[in-house]
């Protein structure tokens, strides 16, 4: 294929008042003018973009963004310009701090019985929404299914993130990532967590995969690696990601403990070791004891039921049925009780910190 140049055309009623701006207070470079009598059109080129700024044209004024490192040091510091020809400039960060909301202390069950939407997200997966008010954009939830399997479209890509888990519900799925070696299967009851900007790639998923997905925030960026390819060398299992460390947690290899609950006993997948604390995931089942009344302190506190049954007995509130599929989030504070579990109660809970206080009776 022969070379393409590529350009973005936007109007101007004046090109001579357009010059200065562009080339001066933008730093862009002017590679065409004509006529040479009466300038009417204009090409720009400069931080990874071509502009030509054509007199009469009939496309909008449009907006530019510029994201740099030091954006005080650019234009004089302003944050908003506006172009002669009308074109609004926003200059921002290349790395903007990421922000996570204070989460909303909500009282909130998903039930699957109750028929919510699966939305067709990324690389062909169907999400399922089990927090829906997302506790003020702190925290999203999904319930994800590859229907078919097989190959998934996917590029190596990283998440701007502050938590992130995938935990492996039904099925199967191959993953790979930066610094962990070969690729590896994901099986069910399974788990990893994603640190912060970890490479990594969806490589192959079983007929009917489904996973469980974390995300702190809500709204967060999903960037492609064009440059990577992974596996990309020999493993560093030590590796901290913005202060986090990869964890493939398998069951096989997990000991049971008395849980915070009487009545259950758990396995703790290390998660809150590994992220210095950020969250905490563990699998919790029956044990013996009765179930007792209890409130905790965490900031968000989110479990999704794998197995079994249960009741969930909230202080003011109807009691609840669950089964699997269904999703809850107990505020702190709130006085709770799980009621009546089945003998094959598989629960997944998911806290934010990963250590805080649990008060029964």
């Amino acid at each position: 294929m022969s070379d393409i140049l590529a350009e973005i055309r936007l109007p101007t009623d004046e090109l001579r008042n357009d010059i200065p701006f562009y080339t001066g207070t933008l730093g862009m470079r002017l590679d065409s003018i004509y006529p040479a009598d009466d300038p009417s059109v204009g090409v720009f080129s400069g931080h990874g973009i071509r502009l030509r700024i054509e007199k009469g044209a009939t496309e909008p004024v449009g907006t530019l963004r510029l994201r740099m490192d030091d954006p005080d040091a650019f234009a004089g510091g302003q944050r908003i310009l506006t172009a002669p020809n009308g074109t609004r400039i926003e200059i921002d960060e290349m790395h903007p701090p990421l922000v996570v909301p204070q989460a909303l202390r909500s009282f909130i069950v998903r039930r699957l019985a109750d028929q919510a939407p699966w939305i067709v997200g990324r690389a062909g997966m169907h999400y399922r929404d089990l927090i829906p008010d997302r506790l003020g954009g702190s925290i999203i939830a999904s319930h994800i299914r590859i229907p078919d399997g097989g190959p998934v479209p996917d590029m190596v890509h990283y998440h701007t993130v502050g938590f992130q888990l995938i935990f492996c519900y039904r099925g199967w799925v191959d993953l790979v990532y930066e610094d962990q070696g070969e690729p590896f299967r994901l099986h069910a009851g399974n788990c990893v967590i994603q640190p912060p900007e970890i490479r990594h790639r969806v490589l192959y998923a079983a007929p009917d995969i489904e996973v469980i997905e974390i995300g702190v925030p809500a709204e967060h960026v999903t960037t492609i690696d064009h440059d990577m390819t992974l596996p990309n060398g020999p493993p560093n299992p030590e590796r901290q990601f913005q202060g986090q460390r990869f964890v493939h947690h398998r069951k096989e290899e997990a000991e049971w403990h008395p849980f915070r609950l009487q009545g259950f006993v758990a396995r703790d997948t290390t998660i809150a070791r590994n992220t210095q604390g950020v969250a905490g995931v563990m699998v919790a089942r029956k044990a013996e004891g009765e179930p007792e009344w209890m409130a905790h302190d965490a900031d968000i506190l989110f479990t999704f039921v794998m197995e079994g049954t249960m009741t969930l007995e909230g202080e003011g509130r109807d009691p609840v049925p669950l089964a699997p599929g269904d999703a809850f989030v107990i505020p702190p504070g709130m006085r709770t009780r799980y009621a009546d579990p089945s003998d094959d109660i598989e629960l997944l809970e998911v806290s934010l910190p990963g250590t805080f206080g649990t008060v029964t009776g």
